[in-house]
């Protein structure tokens, strides 16, 4: 259903991906070239990134490479300008560094933010999404308190636009499978080296989405948002201990595992939504829609999906009500193709 809805609604158009050589930014591109898009703007600071992409792509002519900062606002809007739907990605994301250089994180994850928003508007694009994480929920750390920020930005954003067209939506997600900085390929090659694995602490759990996964949500949220909701999927989410368990029987391995510690910033369990948010959360198929909290927003918009639906009827989403057992957890990494 996805794919056929969005077969017309990317026909012929422009999409701008910000952080586009990231991860989930190569993910975005991957799909994108399965649809009619005319062209795929790809922008990022990060040169060598972008090369990597145009190797990896084979110099595909859909696909401009733009580089450029997200905090640079006279490059990022030359970069919008033209483009129908803008899918804003780029953002720092190491959760310790980020202790440490909080000003920098507030400069790219913020202020960039604001920048995104800003240039969508005054550029009327169609729909602009912003990619957040589960960390902006309850943030105890300052990368995702960044996030909460940008999140408030696009749903205030789309609240003060005037008489601007631009939709601001925004989704949530977990952990993703295999992404830069993933713990599991770091627990592997611990694995196969026959190294002690370090382990944070053993109650910890996170949510986990496939890339696959994200970029039909992002979707999802280009399909049926109509500006100011945040998109949240359902997942299923792992704890460390077992994840180990599964890699050390998967690949045989014996290493000893040393509990180190949390790190600055890290919480035992994640949430996907908090009692506050799930007040004004409503299903929709594989997720759950939060609708905006500003309340004269909220009555001047019509959300065609909702359809009569009541609130969810639960007052949190956390990791560590959702774990997979053994089995699970096992088929979710094998059709994530992450055992091999």
């Amino acid at each position: 259903m996805v794919m056929d809805a969005m077969k017309k609604i990317l026909s012929g158009k422009t999409v701008l991906v910000t952080g586009g050589t990231g991860f989930l930014g190569r993910a975005l591109v991957e799909e994108l070239l399965n649809y009619d898009v005319q062209s795929i703007r790809v922008f990022s600071r990060d040169e060598l990134k972008h090369h990597e992409v145009q190797e990896k792509f084979e110099k595909n002519p859909r696909i401009r490479n733009l580089v450029g900062d997200v905090r640079d606002y006279d490059r990022l809007n030359e970069a919008v300008k033209g483009a129908d739907i803008v899918i804003h990605a780029a953002a720092m994301k190491r959760i310790d560094l980020i202790e440490y250089n909080v000003a920098e994180a507030i400069k790219t994850n913020v202020i960039g933010t604001m920048n995104v928003a800003r240039s969508c508007i005054e550029n009327n694009v169609e729909k602009a999404v912003f990619v957040s994480t589960d960390k902006a929920c309850s943030p105890v750390n300052s990368y995702g308190a960044t996030k909460m920020l940008g999140e408030r930005v696009f749903i205030e954003s789309n609240y003060s636009k005037g008489e601007s067209k631009t939709a601001l939506i925004s989704v949530r997600y977990g952990n993703v499978l295999e992404s830069t900085g993933s713990v599991i390929p770091y627990f592997v090659d611990k694995i196969k080296k026959g190294e002690e694995i370090p382990l944070t602490d053993d109650r910890m759990t996170r949510f986990i989405i496939t890339p696959k996964r994200s970029v039909q949500l992002i979707f999802e949220a280009i399909e049926h948002g109509v500006g100011g909701e945040l998109f949240v999927p359902k997942l299923d989410s792992l704890s460390l201990v077992g994840l180990i368990d599964l890699l050390q029987e998967h690949y045989k391995g014996k290493s000893k595992v040393k509990t180190v510690g949390i790190r600055p910033g890290e919480k035992i369990h994640e949430e996907l939504l908090n009692a506050e948010e799930c007040r004004r959360a409503f299903e929709l198929n594989d997720n759950y829609v939060v609708l905006s909290q500003i309340d004269h927003y909220q009555k001047n918009v019509k959300y065609p999906y909702l359809n009569g639906k009541k609130p969810v009827g639960f007052s949190k989403y956390g990791s560590e009500d959702f774990v997979a057992d053994k089995a699970k957890l096992k088929k979710l990494l094998e059709n994530a193709k992450v055992l091999n």
